[in-house]
């Protein structure tokens, strides 16, 4: 709320007008305005304190000031009531038909005793606006146009039960087939020489003579896989002679 503020009266005087009864130990500001209507009173006690611009007037009772009240500049009291004792008004407060309790402190720009918008704000709140009751639309019923009639359709032939598929059994793979192990033709041991060695003479080393067959017989000794081997080679040669 906007509180103007205040100016200095022209008037150096206290205007007072009708039955006031001013304690000689209350304290009243310069332009203040104390006015009683015929057959009401406005009593101040010792000690309250009116300040600058405050207006009371009393109409239809009495307006009683208690000891110690203090006034704000601009205060406005109308109608009949008590302000309790101690009691602190801001400034700026309107106080209509005021019952203000002693030791009660009221903020400035206060407004009190106004009835007027609380009948107002009841009849508001006791007559709610009641919206018509309306009643929900049923959306018409719409039926598709359709370009072509609909052929009716066909049933559906029930489907035979399929018949539980037999557990295939598992297929060995093929072993492959065994071939006994090759075995060595035996080489008939050849005839020895028939020729016997010479004797040596006298006077001369004398000179050993091995024969094929005891060659061969040592180099199968030392050499066991070579039978094989030159078998093998014989084979390749008898291919390669049958191919060419």
């Amino acid at each position: 709320m906007y509180l103007s503020p205040l100016q200095l009266s022209s008037n150096s005087q206290i205007l007072m007008s009708g039955d006031v009864v001013v304690n000689e130990g209350a304290a009243i500001a310069l332009g203040a305005i104390l006015q009683a209507d015929p057959g009401s009173r406005i009593s101040i006690a010792a000690g309250a304190c009116i300040g600058m611009g405050v207006i009371l007037h009393a109409r239809e009772g009495t307006l009683e000031i208690a000891a110690g009240v203090i006034l704000g500049a601009g205060v406005l009291v109308v109608g009949a009531g008590t302000i309790g004792e101690n009691a602190c008004i801001g400034a700026g407060t309107t106080l209509i038909d005021p019952c203000i309790e002693k030791m009660q402190i009221m903020p400035a720009g206060s407004l009190m005793g106004d009835t007027s918008r609380q009948a107002a704000a009841e009849e508001a709140t006791a007559t709610p606006p009641t919206a018509a009751p309306t009643s929900p639309e049923t959306p018409e019923a719409t039926t598709p146009q359709v370009d072509r009639p609909i052929e009716p359709i066909e049933p559906i032939e029930p489907i035979e039960p399929i018949e539980p598929i037999e557990p295939i059994e598992p297929i060995e793979p093929p072993q492959p087939a065994q071939t006994p192990p090759q075995t060595a033709p035996e080489t008939a041991p050849e005839p020895a020489e028939s020729t016997a060695p010479e004797p040596p003479q006298p006077g001369e080393t004398p000179t050993i003579l091995y024969g094929q067959a005891h060659i061969n017989r040592l180099l199968g000794t030392l050499f066991p896989h070579r039978q094989a081997f030159n078998r093998s080679e014989e084979n390749g040669q008898t291919l390669s002679g049958g191919s060419g």
